[in-house]
């Protein structure tokens, strides 16, 4: 990652999905991926810039489906869209080792994964839309790199910020990221105080309305 890339990064320290998906949908923005779940409940956020990847049916003769791997950064978050589809893999074993000697921070599919003892054991984060032990290869084939994609209904463009967790995934635009963070953290800091009201002895109803949590996420 470049200097830019780590500021960014650093703006969404602390914070998780459901706090940026809230500051998403108070800012009028789309970019929660439907359908796209952790492999593990993960304890960490994993927060990166992303490098799509586009991938499409595969052509006689065949080609490729991962050597782009050697193009993606330490800290890059791969994004991976393969229509949704569900009947061939486009991420395995081999595919998560590299990725963790890269020190690759995880990969988000619009589709399946397999060898996934392999990323269990190693702790290295996925995101998809399940997994199911059929090769991709012969099957699909990348299409392009580093261009717009679609992921779970969202639009995720190459150096958007990626913010993934055990909730799911958020795509956050590169040029509205410090907006979306800072909404984010202000929307938490309430939260915090509702929290702190309850333990006080505050009913959750009391609470809620002395802080106006029903007009968090609502569009300014």
């Amino acid at each position: 990652m470049n200097l830019e890339d780590r500021q960014l990064v650093a703006l969404f320290e602390g914070l998780d999905t459901p706090g940026v998906s809230d500051a998403m949908d108070k800012l009028g923005l789309p970019g929660q991926c439907l359908g796209i779940a952790p492999l593990d409940n993960y304890r960490a956020v994993i927060v990166g810039p992303a490098f799509t990847v586009q991938y499409v049916s595969a052509s006689v003769p065949p080609g490729t489906v991962g050597d782009f791997i050697e193009d993606v950064a330490p800290g890059d978050v791969v994004v991976m869209a393969n229509d949704g589809r569900t009947d061939c893999t486009v991420w395995g074993d081999i595919m998560t080792q590299y990725a963790g000697t890269r020190q690759i921070a995880g990969t988000v599919i619009d589709g399946v994964c397999r060898d996934v003892n392999k990323a269990l054991g190693d702790g290295y984060p996925i995101f998809s839309k399940g997994r199911f032990m059929r090769t991709g290869k012969d099957r699909v084939q990348v299409q392009s790199t580093r261009q717009p994609v679609s992921i779970g209904t969202a639009r995720v463009c190459d150096r958007d910020i990626v913010v993934a967790d055990a909730n799911g995934v958020v795509i956050v635009p590169r040029a509205r990221a410090a907006e979306v963070a800072a909404c984010a953290r202000q929307i938490e800091t309430v939260e915090a105080g509702i929290r702190a009201l309850i333990s006080q002895g505050k009913t959750l109803k009391e609470a809620r309305a002395a802080l106006g949590y029903h007009n968090l996420q609502r569009k300014v």
